[in-house]
């Protein structure tokens, strides 16, 4: 997330808080401190302002609690937690993957609330149970309310809230299809964006005021579930295509036994400006590579006599099967942080290379074609 910054490790969770936390900190501690001091006067002129402080923190550390309920059951099922921000709206925990099952979905959306709702039960049985001054009992009251008003308020079924979460994996288990499950609950959550942002802007026609958190919250919703829905789109798309539908067009792949010249000739001069090439065998196996720049070390004249073969380098790189899911495949280069990968055929032939830019043509090709009526 823009704006953030790492402070810490949680549980060995990468823990950031955004630039816009600061803010929302300051407006609680500004309000509920202005709250104790004209409920508690004997309080004074400075602790009140103490206790807000330290009310915003505990307010927003049930909030950093109901993200680790989500990353706790997460890494349960195996599943990375990249990190967890704490932000304007609250936190957001960012997971390495998707659950496998709908079932497991569920959990990893459930715990977040259910933390939530056990905080309510023990700050409401601290405050009904033990023997506080007022003020603490304030605070640990207003504690109880917010982390009810949390679980709730994330239970609306519409992504990106957790509810949103719960309903995909309802979806899923129905239909069978985990993008049909984001796409619809992406859908409700752009619903009641909208619904939210009317609440905020309606009551101005009847001279009522006008709620700029509602709309805050509204836009925020149709944004992050407007993002979900099409990176569901994408993705179903990608799921249906594996690597070799996305090999690039006369990829860099190059027999052994050619000549310099050869190589020169045939796929150099007049072709695309490749730096570097694959070496196959007379079985089609990778067996090196070869960079155009290393010709320089023969001369032109002594090409004709030098084979690939001489010139190539030893290549240790990783490459994926003609048949893996694109989605996969896709993933791994965002993951490893690379633009391209050989993709392997039957029996370890090479087939070509498949390279971020050719995935975007070919879901471009896809949805050209998509829209040409039958």
């Amino acid at each position: 997330m823009n704006g953030s910054f790492r402070v810490g490790n949680l549980f060995g969770i990468p823990f950031y808080l955004n630039a816009s936390w600061f803010l929302v900190l300051a407006l609680v501690t500004f309000s509920y401190g202005g709250g104790l001091a004209s409920q508690f006067p004997e309080l004074g002129v400075v602790l009140p302002w103490i206790l807000g402080l330290v009310a915003a923190l505990l307010l927003f550390s049930s909030v950093l609690a109901h993200e680790l309920g989500h990353s706790f059951v997460a890494q349960s099922q195996g599943i990375e937690v990249k990190s967890i921000t704490l932000f304007l709206f609250g936190g957001l925990a960012s997971l390495g993957r998707e659950s496998k099952t709908p079932g497991e979905s569920f959990w990893v959306a459930i715990a977040g609330p259910l933390v939530s709702l056990g905080l309510f039960g023990l700050f409401t049985a601290i405050v009904q149970t033990v023997p506080l001054s007022a003020p603490m009992a304030a605070i640990l009251g207003l504690l109880a309310t917010i982390n009810l008003i949390l679980a709730l308020f994330n239970l609306i079924p519409g992504l990106p809230l957790d509810g949103g979460n719960i309903l995909k994996s309802l979806v899923w288990k129905v239909t069978g299809n985990p993008y049909k499950g984001t796409v619809f609950a992406s859908r409700v959550g752009q619903v009641i964006g909208w619904l939210a942002i009317a609440s905020g802007v309606l009551p101005l026609f009847f001279n009522a005021g006008f709620n700029f958190w509602n709309v805050l919250i509204g836009w925020f919703l149709l944004q992050n579930a407007g993002t979900s829905a099409q990176s569901a789109q994408i993705q179903e798309k990608l799921d249906r295509l594996t690597a070799g539908d996305a090999v690039t067009p006369d990829s860099p792949v190059v027999p052994a036994d050619l000549s310099l010249r050869e190589f020169a000739n045939n796929y150099v001069i007049g072709r695309r400006n490749w730096r570097k090439y694959l070496v196959t065998d007379e079985n089609q196996q990778l067996i090196g590579a070869l960079s155009v720049d290393a010709m320089r070390q023969i001369p032109t004249s002594d090409w004709n006599d030098v084979q690939v073969s001489e010139l190539m380098e030893s290549v240790d790189v990783q490459t994926v099967e003609s048949n893996q899911s694109l989605l996969e495949v896709v993933t791994l280069l965002e993951s490893e942080q690379i633009t391209e990968l050989p993709v392997i055929g039957e029996n370890g032939t090479v087939l070509g290379l498949l390279e971020k830019n050719s995935v975007i043509r070919l879901l471009q090709k896809n949805n050209d074609g998509q829209a040409k009526p039958a």
